[in-house]
């Protein structure tokens, strides 16, 4: 078990959005500490994800702290390594509510960790901001459950929107054995007629498996394949990558905001090249126009990020930096840590802008986040491009 419980002193605040959160009013000294629990998949297999989720919070943690805190209150951090694993995030979950006694709960790298806290936070009415991508997670909408990263539906929404572009309409799936994998590929199924997409060839593959040749062969076979998307995260679209080229497949591949890191590149190595996926605007902060609304918040978190870290941002990290930013600005405007005010004035976020795009949460809509949120990026040369459609 890995535990980090953070609550330390720090630099200079950045960012417009962050700058807005980090307004501090009283004696810090006098009141008792804001406490945020966490659970991560630090390490394990999701730990590209999970490790820039946790430098983030500990990053952003010291920087208010440093401002003077929350309504003249300090933040604790108390975060546990659940390492991608359920029965952990769920103990853990358990352990945050009864023994820590945290105000409020971010995390859940992954779709299986979080809808194993589910329950515990619905039970013990406590706002909890998932990291996790699945749809499951806010639809039907829990009262206590909120999450930062887009959907499963919308990356299926976006890459059918991309094919329609390209004019491609008959579609080969190849899915992981995670909860979003699977929950991905059903989004997809679901709302391809809309697009007028068909697909023709559906296969799967296991959570140990290290080579999908056999899969992509049957592919490879199918009369009318146009384009082949993968439903997954993790190491397991990275061999799909390197095995889709070994065979020679030339179709469009698309990948979904499940690898929306350098690190799905470096582990793909030139295999990854065109490969087109859905994500936020942070993984090209650097090349989005001037004019664009969310290049201050990016650029300001991808530079504070690099230069502490001296690493590549990722949108996992950036989900985490949105979960704290919408937690702190509630807790703000709740006046306390009163759990029904703060998950009221969540549920109440609007026009917050963060690095997954602006938020506009509401009672039936407890992510806020629309389609204009996602960027079709494509890999060039081993870094990211936007396709301009």
């Amino acid at each position: 078990m890995n535990f980090v419980a953070s609550a330390r002193s720090a630099i200079r605040p950045a960012g417009t959005f962050a700058a807005a959160a980090l307004i501090g009013t009283g004696t810090a000294a006098a009141q008792e500490p804001i406490k945020i629990g966490a659970f991560l998949a630090v390490t394990g297999p999701a730990s590209f994800l999970g490790d820039p989720e946790q430098k983030t919070l500990d990053m952003y943690v010291e920087r208010i702290n440093a401002a003077g805190g929350v309504l003249g209150r300090k933040l604790q951090l108390v975060s546990y390594d659940s390492a991608g694993d359920a029965e952990k995030a769920r103990t853990f979950t358990k352990r945050l509510i009864e023994q820590d006694k945290v105000d409020f709960i971010i995390g859940g790298t992954s779709t299986g960790e979080t809808m194993a806290a589910v329950p515990l936070v619905e039970q013990a009415q406590i706002p909890f901001i998932s990291l996790a991508g699945a749809v499951v997670i806010i639809e039907p909408v829990k009262k206590w459950v909120f999450k930062t990263p887009h959907t499963d539906r919308m990356a299926c929404e976006k890459i059918f929107t991309d094919m329609n572009e390209r004019k491609l309409s008959k579609l080969a799936l190849i899915t992981g054995a995670g909860g979003f994998d699977k929950s991905l590929r059903n989004e997809c199924i679901k709302v391809a007629p809309k697009y007028g997409i068909e697909i023709v060839a559906d296969e799967s593959y296991g959570a140990a498996d290290t080579d999908m040749t056999a899969q992509l062969t049957k592919i490879k076979g199918t009369p009318g394949v146009q384009a082949v998307m993968n439903c997954g995260f993790g190491q397991g679209p990275a061999i799909v990558t390197k095995n889709y080229r070994q065979l020679g497949l030339t179709q469009p591949f698309y990948q979904s905001h499940g690898v929306a890191s350098k690190e799905y590149v470096r582990l793909s190595g030139g295999a990854a090249e065109g490969v087109r996926l859905p994500a936020a605007a942070l993984l090209v902060a650097d090349i989005l126009p001037a004019s664009d609304p969310q290049k201050p918040v990016v650029t300001a978190y991808a530079h504070d990020y690099t230069a502490r870290y001296k690493s590549d941002v990722s949108t996992f990290g950036g989900h985490a930096y949105d979960a704290l930013m919408i937690a702190v600005e509630a807790v703000k405007r709740a006046g306390g840590t009163d759990k029904a005010k703060v998950r009221d004035e969540i549920e109440k976020t609007k026009g917050l802008m963060g690095t997954g795009g602006q938020f506009n949460m509401s009672p039936t809509d407890h992510m806020g986040l629309d389609l204009s949120a996602f960027r079709m990026l494509e890999v060039r040369n081993g870094n990211w491009t936007l396709v301009k459609n």
